[in-house]
């Protein structure tokens, strides 16, 4: 027995080799005209026009030439012919015949000696060990500081579990074929197709024999690594990118050196991307924009095909496809593997593909399968014959089941289907089930094929040196030929360059946000420190604004980080398909971005030197320019170098966030180079900052000559002093001097020297260069990315070691590989006459429903169109139709969940109003699965179940309730399980059954119950659905791909068309035969035995973008006499309900429960989720105790002397600064427990917002004080406050400022729709507060903005704190800062100074000398200097307090303002951001 296309292909392929002219009679097995038929016409046109040139040739290596003969099978109705020549009837000589241009390719690449290759993969005893999984329990903040649990988890890491993960694996793919591989998800098929593909570093060892022809995978891997792909079922792209730019970047970096005569790499380009355009008719979408779930582009489908063309353009020969056609419906997901089977045609490459939900035209495109069973291989041959083997074997099919769905279920205990006869012999587990496959004629056919392959093409050096040559006439000229990349390095640059130049232009908005940020900032602070005077008061508010404006640039790059995690996938797939080097993208974002700083930076200098009145000669402000744009160019490198050394982004946040404080601290401004601990002094040579804030300080003050602003002594009697006898108490100032030199200011102060400008200059450029190395060298060695390695997790308690689903890791494909045993087996559909029905069934309807919504330009659009229909308790109704039929959009209709636009007809129970409390008499069952991510199974039902029935049900009553849903629901083994980490299937049913906690009285509603679920996991969803229905639960369930023994579980269908146009509504019937008698009967054709109904009716109506209908079936179901009957129905159940009383209202109010007993419960559950969320404590935890270690050394023990007071000044500034980085922690938090209240149970009424706002509030708290007590013992005893003071500063920064910032802080978040614009508001805001409090610029020196200082409740903290800690003390002048003075001739000292000191304040060293110091008490410091009284203290801590109530008053206003009011007064920035 032959392989079909394996053995015959192997003897016919005895002599030829990869050089060699391949065959070219063979035929594709779909047209090229399949997506578009006008564009392909148009092409044929262009080609025409093209062919009779002599001068020009067509494409070099695309499509590859060969192309292969089809196998037998059925796939669809369509023309099956590659021939795309005009059928007009025209015999024209310039009739373009794509059929023959492709066979002219093949002889003119012979002619010009251009070498195409091929590659299959031939895998024999192939063995895949991985980590094994354990009983894993969810991290607790008790677990992580728990040193037991520390020590298991260390020898875990030490001596990890491993497993196999596939064992046992034989088989080959040639060039031209399409292998499905099918399994239960965590079977193993994603491995599968990773070890295939040659991605192999994530397994612990890959055992066996991998060939690719006549290659080992480690010369695939380090020659020609771009020949083999693997492509994830996500379609990540670059979102401002059009679709012409994705393509012809891929192609750009692949363009193959040796190509036609005369053909340009740029007309290479753009042949190739019309033709991949073009075929797969994405013409229409050719300049749109890719897009992304924020970024509105090209469709779902369309992405994909996308994808496809990607793949195709980087003319890599083996490709796999894991599971793309998860969440797309039947119709788009067919066109997706239509697409594969056109390329796979054109390019004769191999194509692997693993698929859940496979329908049988799907099936039908395929020439092997592959079956996985456990990590074992049961089955690998012909497509066509497996399902005759696995009968054969002793299984039997359910009616209309598709193949793929019957040969995974055979790998299902609980789905398999036995013939009778032969079941006591079937091999029923895996290793079973492989060992019979090997024994079996088909097996060793496979084993032949392999033993073959080997023969013809494993070490053979004639085809490796054949395969070389190929590969090296593509390689540019300048490219190594020894590594996998088509194209040199400056080509590299060059495209990726042009490609960062076009993602900037899509995404001009982010460009502009910064720069309009940059001038808000420049236009603030230059109007705060507005032009500064010459004179020496102004010298500290200089070097505050020089710091700044050196400190705004240098952290502009920190916004970057989410973004280049967010292109790392992207990054890394082009580095496997061998486009580029991965430290190309980072070079080449460094170079495109230069310009833009450049230019932002200048706007920036420019603002802000004038505004503050610098020194003004060209060569100051071009040397202050060119220092600010250096720094922030050497500082973007680090935060790009940061956010390329982790894997993870919380990791690079945290190390971000610390450096900016090192940053802030040792750069010289906030406390001198001099007055820095020695131990850490060593800090301040390797922050680049410490150089720029040098540069920028000698560059003012080289020049400057201020005028003293306080001489001593002054005042009344002295008004004849001779300035000889006078001094200015600035430092640095010389007696008999009125002013002070810039030069030495900066010298006592700072220990700078002017002469070293230049030297500084040259160190920040050499940290930006070691910085820009570093990057390159990170980027191009740590290109792997965090991934979730999919354990479900287990809360701790007793026998949590022993849970049996919890010690099955769940594979790659990212659900558990085995099921609980108590999940039921796929049966027939039982009748439900024997099941007890209500009496008086409350009956929901909806007649004429139509639902208009205003669209942009002023216009409507109607989604809903006269839909009527109704659903009857014992009933399980389907809601169908194609994508964006309006399914989902009904379905919130009929639930009362829409807020916009209009809804008009009626809606009934029992032909009577719907109750005020309907939403909570009804279930709905979102698609998205929104639950607490921390609760486990079991918590989040009970906590429907609590909040929605009413309180004074007993709670053994509620807990007995909880148990019943969890046994329905099949998810008693996992009770205990955290809900965040279950996979697919078990996040879907414990939706399910949290609203039937609620013990919903009317409907349950579900939309999309099994999308994302292989075709078992949705058996058991929809059979549970069956039961639930049979009990006399009404339930309205919208479906997309439905197998057809999954179709028959439902008893009526709506099916809906484009427009929201209703197509049908009726019962389905036994075997569909009522709904197919229906649509034959006006004019359908006949639906085959072995088609799938619900993929026949959709197919029939026109769904899909492929298939049309010339039959207006909303127009035959309005006249049909179905529809009359409909009609009839409803009147009927309308006066049958109208006789009986109306259904009651059974709330008071619109919740269940009090709202005591709303915000009880949910502070409980928020405590619960934040203690099983340790790294959200942890990095409050980490972060409050680095913060107050590192300021409290770096301030260790100060002094009392003037400069001292400074630094303890600056200790506390600092110390509130780390308010922002908890407060954006904290806002990411209460922003994603909003959202699950806003999806979904705020929809279900379970509680009221004030419950959840206030129990939020009541959560964080103690958290926050926690830790800033905390920080409070690591910073206060170290800085070297007095203990007698302790008390106060305790309450005011450890009570007070935790109870401000929090409150603060949601109360912004409060209005914000998302995270990242609760940070922009709140840094915002913060910069206003922190600006304006009197540190960085005195209060005498506010001007216009001292209105501001006064509204400011930082003003207040920081009197408080710094007035508390330091107030009512002597000051001790440090020698430097001691005033030498010369009294007059024949005056002692005292005599001289003591007139002055009397008002002016001050003291004389008891010295020999004249020294005088300028403050005696830190009282005359503090007032002189910052407006600041120590008296103050307990009116701060007031109004701290008032500002913290109003800032709780403000939390409520603004969260129902801008989220619970209908109407969002910020929908436009959140559909933008």
């Amino acid at each position: 027995m032959d392989f079909p296309g394996q053995t015959q292909e192997m003897d016919a392929a005895d002599n030829q080799s990869p050089g060699a002219e391949p065959r070219d009679e063979l035929q594709p097995r779909l047209p090229f005209t399949f997506f578009d038929p006008a564009s392909m016409q148009e092409l044929e046109r262009t080609m025409t026009a093209r062919s009779t040139r002599s001068h020009h040739r067509p494409l070099d290596n695309f499509p590859p030439p060969s192309l292969p003969k089809p196998k037998k099978a059925k796939v669809d109705n369509r023309k099956s012919t590659i021939s795309i020549a005009m059928e007009s009837g025209s015999s024209g000589h310039d009739d373009f015949d794509f059929e023959q241009t492709l066979k002219d390719l093949v002889r003119r690449r012979g002619e010009e000696s251009i070498k195409a290759r091929e590659l299959g993969v031939m895998f024999n005893d192939l063995r895949v060990v991985g980590l094994g999984a354990r009983a894993s329990l969810q991290p607790t903040m008790g677990s992580i500081l728990n040193p037991s649990v520390a020590l298991k988890n260390i020898t875990a890491m030490r001596n990890p579990p491993i497993r196999d993960i596939l064992s046992g694996f034989e088989g080959v793919v040639m060039p031209g074929e399409m292998l499905l591989v099918l399994g239960r998800p965590g079977s193993g098929c994603s491995t599968f197709l990773k070890v295939l593909s040659n991605q192999t570093a994530e397994y612990q060892a890959v055992e066996g024999e991998v060939c690719y022809d006549s290659f080992t995978p480690e010369e695939i891997a380090k020659q020609y690594r771009g020949d083999v792909i693997y492509c994830p079922e996500d379609d990540v792209h670059f979102p401002t990118l059009t679709v012409e730019q994705t393509l012809s970047f891929a192609i750009k970096t692949r363009t193959p050196h040796a190509r036609f005569t005369n053909q340009s790499r740029e007309q290479f380009n753009s042949d190739v991307v019309d033709i991949l355009i073009r075929i797969f008719g994405l013409h229409h979408a050719r300049n749109t924009v890719v897009g992304n779930a924020a970024i509105r582009g090209v469709s779902g489908g369309e992405k994909k095909r996308v994808s496809i063309a990607e793949a195709l353009s980087c003319r890599s020969l083996i490709s796999s496809w894991d599971n793309s056609t998860r969440g797309l419906d039947s119709s788009t997901a067919l066109e997706f593997i239509q697409a594969l089977r056109i390329g796979t045609d054109i390019s004769r490459i191999t194509t692997i593909v693993s698929l859940y939900q496979a329908g049988e035209q799907l099936y039908n495109l395929f020439d092997k399968v592959c079956v996985i069973s456990e990590g074992r291989m049961v089955y690998f041959g012909p497509a066509k014959e497996a399902r005759q083997y696995f009968i054969d074997m002793g299984y039997e099919p359910y009616h209309r089941q598709t193949t793929s769905d019957f040969l995974v279920s055979v790998t299902d205990p609980n789905a398999r289907n036995f013939r009778p006869a032969v079941e006591g012999s079937i091999p029923r587990s895996a290793e079973e089930m492989a060992a019979y496959f090997l024994a079996s004629p088909l097996g060793q056919v496979n084993r032949q094929s392999v033993n073959n392959y080997r023969d013809l093409y494993v070490d053979k050096p004639e085809r490796r040196e054949a395969y070389r040559l190929s590969a090296v006439m593509e390689h540019a000229r300048h490219a190594p030929k020894n590594n996998s990349y088509t194209i040199s390095i400056p080509m590299q640059v060059r495209a990726v360059m042009v490609r960062r130049v076009q993602i900037i232009k899509g995404d001009i908005t982010s460009q502009m946000v910064q720069l309009v940020a940059q001038i808000f900032q420049a236009i603030v602070m230059g109007t705060v420190f507005y032009h500064l005077p010459d004179a020496t008061s102004g010298y500290f508010s200089r070097g505050g604004i020089l710091f700044f404006a050196l400190f705004f640039g240098a952290l502009s790059a920190m916004a970057e980080i989410p973004s280049l995690y967010a292109q790392r996938p992207i990054v890394l797939r082009h580095h496997k398909a061998a486009m580029y080097y991965p430290f190309i993208e980072s070079l080449a974002y460094t170079v495109v971005d230069l310009p833009i700083t450049f230019v932002i930076q200048g706007v920036f200098s420019v603002l802000l030197y004038f505004l503050v009145d610098l020194q003004r000669t060209a060569s100051q402000f071009f040397i202050f320019f060119m220092v600010v744009f250096t720094m922030t160019t050497a500082m973007k490198a680090f935060f790009r170098l940061v956010a390329a050394a982790f894997k993870e982004e919380s990791s690079a946040t945290s190390v971000a966030g610390i450096g900016v404080l090192v940053f802030s601290l040792y750069t010289g401004y906030t406390i001198p180079r001099l007055s820095i601990p020695g131990a850490l002094r060593w800090i301040t040579y390797l922050n680049p900052l410490g150089f720029g804030f040098e540069s920028l300080m000698m560059n003012e003050f080289h020049t400057l000559n201020g005028t003293c602003s306080i001489l001593v002594p002054q005042g009344p009697g002295y008004e004849n002093v001779s300035l000889a006898n006078q001094v200015c108490t600035t430092v640095g100032a010389q007696p008999g001097m009125p002013t002070v030199d810039g030069n030495a200011f900066t010298f006592v102060s700072y220990d700078y020297k002017y002469s070293d400008l230049w030297r500084n200059y040259g160190i920040i450029c050499a940290f930006g260069v070691g910085f820009l190395m570093m990057l390159l060298f990170a980027t191009e060695f740590n290109t792997g990315s965090a991934f979730d390695s999919a354990v479900t997790l287990f809360k701790h308690s007793k026998g949590a070691q022993s849970v049996g689903p919890a010690n099955v890791r769940r594979d790659e494909e990212k659900a558990e590989s085995s099921a609980p045993a108590n999940e039921s087996a796929p049966k027939h559909r039982k009748s439900s006459s024997g099941k007890k029905k209500p009496a008086l069934p409350d009956i929901f309807t909806w007649h004429h429903v139509q639902y208009v919504v205003p669209v942009s330009g002023g216009s409507e659009r109607r989604l809903l169109d006269n839909v009527s229909g109704y659903v009857a308790p014992g009933k399980l109704t389907a809601l169908m139709g194609e994508s964006g039929a309006g399914k989902t959009t009904l379905l919130n209709v009929l639930a009362q969940r829409v807020d916009v636009g209009v809804v008009s007809g009626d809606r009934f129970i029992n032909g009577q109003p719907l109750p005020s409390d309907f939403q909570a008499q009804t279930g709905y069952c979102q698609q998205m699965d929104t639950h607490l991510p921390q609760a486990t199974v079991r918590e989040a039902i009970l906590s429907s179940a609590h909040l929605r029935q009413s309180e004074f049900v007993p709670m053994e009553e509620i807990q007995a309730h909880v148990d019943k849903c969890l046994q329905m629901c099949g998810l008693e083994a996992y009770k205990d399980a955290v809900v965040g980490s279950l996979g697919v299937e078990h996040r879907k049913r414990t939706t399910i059954a949290v609203e039937l906690a609620a013990k919903p009285k009317l409907l349950l509603f579900l939309d999309e119950p099994t999308s994302g679920l292989d075709s078992q996991s949705a058996w058991a969803i929809i059979t549970f659905l069956r039961e639930l229905a049979d009990s006399g639960q009404a339930i309205l369930c919208t479906i997309h791909q439905p197998s057809g023994e999954l179709f028959q579980l439902f008893d009526k269908l709506l099916l809906l068309r484009k427009g929201g146009q209703t197509v049908y509504f009726g019962d389905i019937g036994d075997k569909s035969s009522t709904m197919l008698k229906y649509f034959e009967r006006n004019g359908a054709p006949p639906c085959d035995e072995d088609a799938n109904p619900a993929e026949y009716m959709l197919d029939v109506i026109g769904a899909g973008a492929t298939a049309n209908t010339s039959i207006d079936w909303h127009n035959v179901w309005q006249t049909s006499p179905e529809a009359a009957v409909l009609e009839d129905e409803l009147g009927r159940i309308h006066a049958e309900g109208r006789s009986r009383p109306v259904v009651q209202t059974e709330l008071r109010t619109q919740f269940a429960t009090s709202w005591k007993h709303q915000t009880i419960a949910l502070t409980q559950r928020n405590f619960q989720a934040y203690w099983r969320n340790p790294t959200y404590l942890m990095a409050k935890l980490v972060l409050n105790i680095a913060g107050g270690l590192l300021i409290g050394f770096t301030f260790f023990q100060t002094k009392d002397s003037l400069q001292g007071s400074q630094n303890k000044l600056f200790s506390i500034f600092l110390a509130t600064i780390l308010c922002v980085p908890l407060s954006q922690q904290m806002q990411a938090v209460y922003i994603d427990i909003r959202s699950i209240y806003e999806v979904r149970e705020r929809q279900s009424r379970m509680y009221k917002w004030t419950a959840l706002v206030t129990s939020q509030i009541l959560v964080e708290i103690p958290w926050n004080i926690f830790c800033s007590s905390i920080f409070f013992v690591c910073w206060y005893w170290t800085v070297g406050f007095h203990n007698d003071r302790a008390g106060y500063t305790y309450l005011m920064y450890g009570v007070i400022f935790p109870l401000y910032y929090t409150t603060i802080a949601l109360a912004i978040a409060s209005m914000a729709p998302t995270a990242f614009i609760a940070s922009l508001l709140f840094s915002t805001l913060f910069s206003f507060v922190v600006i304006f409090n009197g540190v960085l610029q005195p209060f005498s020196e506010l001007g216009w903005w001292r209105w501001m200082y006064r509204v400011s409740p930082f003003t207040y903290l920081i009197e408080g704190l710094f007035g508390q800690a330091v107030g009512g003390q002597a000051i001790v002048c440090a020698a430097a800062e001691l005033v030498p003075i010369v009294p007059p001739n024949g005056l002692t000292c005292a005599e001289y100074m003591d007139p002055f000191i009397s008002y002016a304040g001050g003291y004389l060293n008891a010295t020999s000398s004249c020294l005088y110091c300028p403050f005696q008490t830190t009282d005359e410091y503090m007032y002189a200097g910052f407006n600041i009284q120590y008296s103050h203290r307990w009116r701060d801590v007031g109004i701290m307090l008032g500002v913290t109530v109003f800032n709780v008053v403000a939390i409520f206003a603004l969260t129902y303002v801008f989220r619970i009011r209908k109407g969002n007064l910020l929908p436009s920035l959140k559909g933008k951001l």
